[in-house]
């Protein structure tokens, strides 16, 4: 599984960096959420979500099917969040192990 994970970290490290206009405050974490289980989640400034995020959705839609063809190539279930910083800290305050 970590073959899988190298792969989609190193994609969208450099997926975002072509988007968002802050990459040095962008943050990428990545969750063991089980066997095969994996969440990806990119937490950037909020202007920078709206730009990844894209016109109606298409391009963190375009994104999240790359995401799922190098996952499903190795059975591996993975989902994709895209956060601004001020909701990152929100859902923590709510939920530490978020």
């Amino acid at each position: 599984m970590q073959v899988v994970t190298d792969q989609i970290r190193n994609f969208l490290q450099y997926i975002a960096v072509q988007f968002i206009e802050f990459p040095a405050e962008a943050q990428l974490k990545v969750t063991e959420l089980g066997p095969k289980r994996l969440r990806f989640k990119l937490v950037l400034r909020q202007t920078d979500v709206a730009l990844l995020i894209g016109r109606n959705g298409f391009s963190a839609s375009a994104i999240r099917g790359v995401v799922k063809s190098i996952s499903e190539r190795e059975d591996v279930n993975v989902s994709l969040q895209i956060h601004s910083h001020e909701e990152e800290a929100e859902m923590q305050a709510r939920d530490p192990r978020h």
